[in-house]
């Protein structure tokens, strides 16, 4: 597990280039990013918007970080797992670290 503490303003396509500096997967490797929801479902970040998204809805406890899977493939089609993704386990590659009130003071 690795453990970073990212600038909020990073757009999707920066996280995306720390995640692969950080787990060592080359640029022309793809990658999916997943987080867990408060529902507990893994939900996809593959744009500004859901990384933001996923921001906001951990924004709601202080003491919470944003707990990313990383996964060096892309699922088959929208909405399914990746191959080697386990539905009941996932793997925690890297664990992107994000303090509340850094997200909030940018709201």
């Amino acid at each position: 597990m690795l453990i970073s503490d990212l600038d909020l303003a990073m757009t999707y396509t920066q996280v995306c280039e720390e995640v692969r500096t950080m787990c060592g997967v080359r640029k022309e490797m793809p990658i999916t990013l997943k987080w867990i929801d408060d529902e507990g479902d893994p939900c996809t970040i593959s744009s500004q918007m859901e990384l933001e998204e996923a921001f906001r809805i951990y924004s709601r406890d202080p003491r919470s970080g944003l707990l990313l899977h990383v996964f060096p493939s892309i699922p088959e089609k929208p909405g399914m797992p990746c191959p080697g993704e386990d539905m009941l386990i996932c793997f925690e590659v890297a664990v992107l670290y994000t303090t509340v009130t850094q997200y909030t003071k940018q709201i």
